[in-house]
């Protein structure tokens, strides 16, 4: 059962459609599912394949992801399941539409993740003008985020969602929960357009700060959902202080909304290592 005064959309992070049945047992409900080709890599059935020294074909690959969106879709059918596109640096903005085109496809409830660089900001604002919906992935920074609302401007509310990470800014020794706090704060001068999904909240911490923080959106691992789900569901108090530890805060930049997008210096090499890394877990899957 969903906690009285619970605003925030929670989703799972994960590529498995048992640990979606296990987070819906363990809290109760889901608003909606994040994947990626890093997760998608890790599910069993994949595994098990591997295993036996039979990797996919490039269609292949593409039929397994969409048979698990499914499965997931039809678990929490009023919800999102985000679904991510094949991206290396050197993907184009074209090839990423014509990939996300046939993903929206797969199910009723898809947002398409594309990487926040600038291909994928390109594909992106032609997205939501055919009306996708989007899951802006890969989001290390303000200026980022910014792009993300003009690179979108026009959209309607729910359809377009930005990822900022937390906790790969937290292995560069930086506090990714300030980043999602720098970036609501810059998002409330806009038109609400822009749905904030903190993503990589790997800890129970990170999630009660972005609840505090009051984030549209949370995803987590299924080990985070099940710690919360233990604690009964605790929101947090008036009182609640996130504790960063040795973590340096991001400091906030009084970035304003009305550009264009490619006004905004977007490169993050993070942003980068994230797309390399999604790459090579998707091609360990493939035999092309």
């Amino acid at each position: 059962m969903k906690p009285e005064g619970l605003a925030t959309l929670i989703f799972l992070d994960g590529g498995d459609p048992d640990e979606t049945r296990r987070a819906i047992e363990v809290v109760g409900f889901l608003d909606g599912q994040t994947t990626n080709p890093t997760l998608i890599s890790r599910n069993p059935e994949a595994g098990k394949r591997l295993e036996k020294g039979r990797k996919f074909s490039g269609r292949e690959i593409l039929e397994f992801y969409r048979d698990v969106v499914k499965e997931i879709s039809g678990m929490i059918p009023e919800g999102s399941v985000s679904v991510e596109v094949y991206a290396d640096p050197g993907t184009t903005s074209d090839s990423m539409l014509i990939q996300g085109r046939e993903m929206f496809s797969w199910i009723h409830n898809a947002h398409i993740k594309f990487p926040t660089n600038g291909e994928g900001l390109r594909a992106a604002a032609e997205a939501v003008q055919e009306g996708l919906r989007v899951n802006m992935t890969l989001c290390f920074q303000q200026a980022q985020a910014a792009a993300v609302y003009a690179a979108t401007r026009g959209a309607r509310k729910g359809d377009v969602y930005v990822s900022p990470f937390v906790g790969r800014l937290d292995d560069k020794g930086k506090n990714g929960m300030s980043l999602v706090a720098n970036i609501l704060e810059m998002l409330k001068k806009g038109d609400g357009h822009v749905q904030v999904l903190t993503a990589s909240a790997r800890r129970f911490d990170h999630l009660m700060a972005a609840l505090k923080y009051g984030s549209d959106i949370i995803s987590a691992p299924l080990a985070v959902l099940e710690d919360w789900g233990r604690k009964g569901l605790p929101l947090p108090g008036d009182n609640y202080l996130y504790d960063a530890e040795d973590l340096e805060d991001i400091p906030y930049l009084p970035l304003g909304l009305k550009g264009e997008w490619t006004d905004y210096d977007i490169f993050h090499e993070l942003t980068i290592k994230g797309m390399e890394r999604f790459t090579l877990d998707w091609k360990s899957l493939t035999d092309s």
